[in-house]
């Protein structure tokens, strides 16, 4: 028996609407390195990224309606960013990426995004210098970071800098803005190594810095490497002539796991440690203790990724819609926010953030105390190089080392 074309057209269109339905669903994608090398920092940002959703789904979502994440785990290998990235948007038409931690990751994913008009969020320290429509940059960049701490480690150590850091573009051109900052402080590099990721043995490297004899060594290693160097440099019995300072230092919680006879007095500066003071910090390591416990201090990239997500939400809640180009748009009106680490402001042309930078010492508990703190600093490098107002079809990874 053949239904009455009304009852016909109403089932079909229930089925129209319901599919729509489905499809208008907010949704995020998220590649972060949950196995593999790299997880000591993939973990903390997915957790971090999964709290933010909780938080803002608990208020009632984005216009109304929740927020579903959908997650991949990238495993600390490259070539896993490029296929998850082009899987979150062609099967799985998320509305906003939030991915990466290693530079190489972030280029990887950039060109995928690109073509597809979505907002990515990158939640890392890095070099600086990455300038496109769709990117938006979390962390703060190398010249936020060292432009502090090196005018800081001159007036508190002296004039003579030796560099030690990794060859690749965080450790090189990281080296660059030294040099730079050193001239302008009419301070001198009085020595550089430039070291393979595969090094362990830093003999040569500390052979070269007793060589040298510098005042302070800023010490940019990675990972397992970084505490190697520590510990090495301690028992070589340096620690008490020479300073050490780090832009990295405690990105992966390495402060837990060095000696207190290498990490005592060692000075890092980020855009966060667990140990700010603030409400808004006070808040988040509620919310964070109550969901995931307080085994290991929270680090700088799970906040950078709290924060993306939490201006993602409000960009979109501005916007009024999911729309791409509206919710770049509301990205790119000055959106700021009371994060954890400070009041941070999203520049429109730069898409990066002004934030605070925190100078801090490892003490003999495997922790930090804050020294100074520098407030609202500008990515003045990527402001003055990336005008995505003036220029939305720019496509760059500026690097000053090409100036």
């Amino acid at each position: 028996m053949n239904s009455h074309p009304f009852i016909r057209y109403g089932v079909a269109a229930i089925a129209v609407m319901a599919a729509q339905a489905a499809y208008a669903e907010t949704k995020i994608g998220a590649i972060f390195d949950l196995t593999g090398g790299l997880n000591i920092y993939g973990i903390q940002q997915m957790n971090a990224l999964q709290l933010a959703v909780e938080d803002i789904n608990a208020k009632g979502g984005v216009l109304g309606e929740p927020v579903e994440v959908v997650s991949y785990d990238a495993q600390s290998e490259q070539s896993k960013y490029t296929q998850y990235a082009n899987t979150a948007i062609l099967r799985d038409r998320v509305d906003a990426l939030f991915a990466g931690l290693t530079s190489s990751s972030r280029e990887a994913i950039r060109p995928i995004i690109r073509k597809a008009d979505i907002p990515y969020f990158y939640p890392s320290l890095y070099e600086g210098g990455a300038c496109d429509k769709q990117t938006f940059v979390t962390g703060p960049s190398a010249s936020q970071q060292l432009s502090v701490l090196i005018d800081w480690a001159v007036e508190k150590y002296g004039k003579k800098i030796f560099i030690m850091a990794p060859d690749y573009n965080f450790g090189t051109i990281s080296a660059h803005w030294i040099n730079e900052y050193a001239e302008q402080l009419g301070a001198e590099v009085v020595g550089e190594d430039i070291l393979a990721l595969t090094v362990t043995d830093y003999a040569p490297t500390i052979q070269k810095i007793q060589a040298a004899r510098p005042d302070f060594v800023v010490a940019l290693p990675v990972g397992a490497n970084q505490t190697g160097f520590l510990e090495q440099f301690a028992a070589a019995g340096l620690k008490d002539e020479i300073g050490v300072v780090s832009t990295n230092y405690g990105s992966g919680n390495q402060q837990v796991v060095v000696s207190p006879a290498a990490g005592e007095g060692l000075i890092a500066n980020q855009g966060y440690f667990q140990v700010v003071d603030n409400p808004a910090n006070a808040d988040f390591i509620e919310l964070w203790t109550a969901r995931y416990g307080n085994k290991e201090p929270i680090i700088s990239e799970a906040v950078d990724t709290w924060n993306a997500v939490q201006l993602w939400a409000a960009a979109v809640e501005k916007a009024g819609t999911s729309d791409n180009d509206a919710v770049i748009a509301a990205l790119e009106s000055g959106l700021s926010y009371e994060a954890p680490n400070g009041t941070v402001m999203l520049e429109p042309g730069s898409h990066h953030l002004r934030q605070n930078i925190y100078i801090v010492e490892g003490d003999a508990n495997h922790g930090f105390t804050v020294l100074e703190t520098f407030a609202d600093v500008a990515p003045v490098y990527e402001n003055e190089k990336c005008d995505l107002i003036a220029n939305p079809d720019l496509v760059e990874h500026f690097s000053p080392e090409g100036n």
